[in-house]
């Protein structure tokens, strides 16, 4: 997989990529990251932004240098897959990773400032927000789909099948994890993850993801009820 994000602060991500899974996969070349720089398609350094029309206070990225990098990334590609992180995008969730990851090429979009021309809608394919609240930058939320992404694909986490028990992966919140020391301050690890019995290890495993879930995220419990009966 390739994925090209368009920002106008590159720098942001140096770190992100020297850590983790992403690194992992960039390593055993499963992922590809380019960054395209707005400034470099800008006729002038200074000219990525301008005042909006109507009298609206703050300052808006200009189309021209967006479009000109996205018609730059997509070079060399048959098909390419261009979001733009916004607040104003359907929430992320581990169902939209899981479909992104299918994804050969994808283009990330990072604004800043009070956003993009409007016109930028016309260029695009999705909306991807990361939550309800608003941030300096789409950079942040960008690093937080590559992050999600980038755990999915071959060999970017030591052990593979630890990410199909990942919360929401079924739908469901996890079940809680146990290690040593067995008691600490008189809380102690539950018998059952002692007993060797794999049956009810299993069987309690289960009842605690559905415990923990209805009681932390009733949410999702309507949401598989749901999907259940449609």
């Amino acid at each position: 997989m390739t994925i090209d994000i368009i920002t106008s602060v590159p720098k942001i991500f140096e770190s992100f990529l020297s850590f983790g899974p992403v690194r992992k996969a960039m390593e055993n070349s499963s992922l590809v990251i380019r960054f395209l720089n707005v400034v470099d398609f800008a006729k002038h350094p200074k000219e990525i932004d301008d005042y909006p029309y109507a009298g609206v206070s703050g300052m808006v990225m200009k189309i021209e240098p967006i479009y000109k990098a996205i018609m730059s990334a997509k070079e060399n590609f048959d098909e390419s897959y261009v979001i733009l992180l916004s607040p104003q995008g359907k929430v992320l969730n581990q169902e939209k990773v899981k479909e992104l990851v299918s994804k050969k090429h994808l283009i990330l979009i990072c604004g800043r400032y009070k956003g993009i021309d409007a016109r930028v809608e016309n260029f695009i394919d999705e909306e991807i927000s990361i939550g309800d609240y608003i941030l300096s930058g789409g950079e942040i939320a960008a690093i937080v789909l590559v992050d999600a992404i980038s755990r999915l694909l071959p060999n970017a986490v030591n052990d593979p099948l630890s990410v199909l028990t990942d919360s929401f992966e079924d739908g469901l919140l996890d079940a809680p994890y146990y290690t040593r020391p067995y008691e600490f301050m008189g809380y102690v690890v539950p018998e059952v993850l002692l007993s060797g019995d794999h049956k009810k290890i299993e069987d309690w495993i289960n009842t605690e993801k559905l415990r923990i879930t209805v009681q932390k995220r009733p949410d999702l419990i309507k949401k598989l009820v749901f999907k259940l009966t449609t």
